[in-house]
């Protein structure tokens, strides 16, 4: 992943290199794009808002296909591992990762959709509340709060890709 690169680096970067950066971010081809085109920005803000806003038109099957990217819940992304030997990502104790995997399961069932937070400084047992808690939703609500996590985790990722705003000191 892009890490670090500044606001004016990424501003200058091609087109194709800045959709690959950017869709690095939010797994979107089409909003990644469309980022990008609206280069140059001119604060980090500017472009959050921009990505916030592109996210929240995008039309229902679109945020289904970016829903697809993610990695499962207790899980690691792109391991072969079976399910009772994947890590979790808090942890080593398989009975956490067991019950991260069960209740994301029962979520995907009642919505259609695997489970996405930010789950940054999170631990395991808070993801495990926030699951349950989301299963009491509808599913017009859940859809609003789904947009809510994937904005959060576009900031959080878009933030390492910029690294600090005015960039970093020169030694």
């Amino acid at each position: 992943m892009h890490q670090g690169i500044g606001l004016d680096a990424f501003n200058e970067l091609s087109q194709h290199k800045a959709v690959h950066a950017l869709y690095e971010c939010c797994y979107s081809v089409a909003l990644a794009g469309d980022l990008a085109d609206a280069r140059p920005y001119p604060s980090h803000d500017a472009l959050f808002r921009r990505a916030d806003a592109l996210l929240f038109s995008l039309p229902e099957p679109a945020i289904d296909r970016l829903l697809d990217a993610y990695p499962l819940i207790g899980r690691r992304p792109r391991s072969a591992k079976s399910q009772a030997e994947q890590c979790s990502i808090w942890d080593d104790d398989l009975a956490v990762t067991a019950r991260l995997s069960e209740a994301a399961g029962l979520y995907a069932e009642r919505f259609g959709f695997g489970f996405v937070m930010c789950v940054g400084g999170c631990s395991a047992a808070e993801v495990l509340t926030a699951i349950d808690d989301r299963m009491h939703h509808d599913e017009e609500t859940e859809r609003k709060v789904v947009r809510n996590e994937l904005a959060k985790i576009n900031r959080t990722r878009l933030e390492r890709m910029l690294g600090p705003e005015g960039g970093f000191q020169n030694w």
